[in-house]
């Protein structure tokens, strides 16, 4: 299985997303058919569990979108089973240096890493001929994306980055402008500003890339200003809030 969104970075494309709370394939299916780059599949914060999760991957491989999976945390175990449904990447809540370390090592065979081999799963059309050379083929297709939310990890961030196997960082804004006490504040803020375009220096020196959120509002032009700090990838807020602000803005036509 191929990583699109490594591919379509390496070609110099910014790439846009959304989380994916709903569990729906149809909405799965929607975002592909919108011309959206990836699915950040969530089981941190939705119900969406394992078995779900492998009709959204299922889904997303169908329509042409790149499956990314939010794990609730660094379990090898989930990670495992993520990863053998043919998710193309990982992206860790939370994030410090230690997890990343952890998640690089889930997420590779040997010897590289701790993933245990099997070839009966979807990940490997359910076997390989030359089992070393598709383990070989994963280890360097599979990204993982901590999801930086404190300041002590935005201020580890180079420390991060020069993890081998961490290629994006997400910097996941709500969660920080909580810890920085500014509840809500977006990137107009220089708090929040100032903390992006550190982390984008961070990530460019080291030829990595840089992903974040704008929210649930659909606002083309700030997004394309976060484009323009340097940042490669955004992902939209919960598919259920974005659903959520469409409704709004409908319900307020009747005034």
């Amino acid at each position: 299985m191929r990583n699109q969104v490594r591919d379509k970075l390496g070609s110099g494309a910014n790439l846009v997303g959304m989380m994916h709370f709903t569990g729906s394939p149809m909405v799965i299916e929607v975002m592909a058919s919108a011309g959206m780059d990836f699915a950040n599949i969530d089981m941190e914060h939705s119900p969406i569990g394992i078995e779900l999760a492998a009709h959204l991957i299922r889904t997303a491989d169908a329509a042409g979108i790149t499956p990314f999976v939010r794990v609730p945390s660094v379990d090898a175990g989930v990670i495992k089973q993520v990863l053998n449904l043919g998710a193309s990447g990982i992206i860790i809540p939370h994030a410090t240096t230690q997890d990343c370390l952890d998640a690089v090592a889930a997420v590779r065979y040997a010897p590289e890493g701790i993933r245990g081999s099997c070839p009966a799963i979807r990940a490997a059309n359910y076997t390989q001929p030359d089992w070393a050379k598709w383990t070989r083929h994963a280890n360097g297709t599979i990204s993982v994306i901590p999801l930086l939310e404190e300041k002590a990890e935005i201020d580890a961030a180079d420390e991060i980055l020069a993890i081998d196997g961490v290629d994006i960082v997400f910097l996941g804004p709500f969660d920080y402008s909580v810890a920085m006490g500014i509840p809500g504040a977006n990137f107009d803020h220089p708090v929040m500003a100032g903390a992006l375009d550190r982390l984008v220096k961070a990530a460019s020196s080291r030829g990595k890339y840089v992903m974040t959120s704008v929210g649930a509002r659909i606002d083309t032009n700030y997004a394309r200003q976060i484009f323009a700090r340097g940042v490669r990838l955004i992902s939209y807020s919960a598919d259920a809030l974005v659903f959520l602000e469409a409704c709004r803005q409908i319900v307020a036509t009747r005034a």
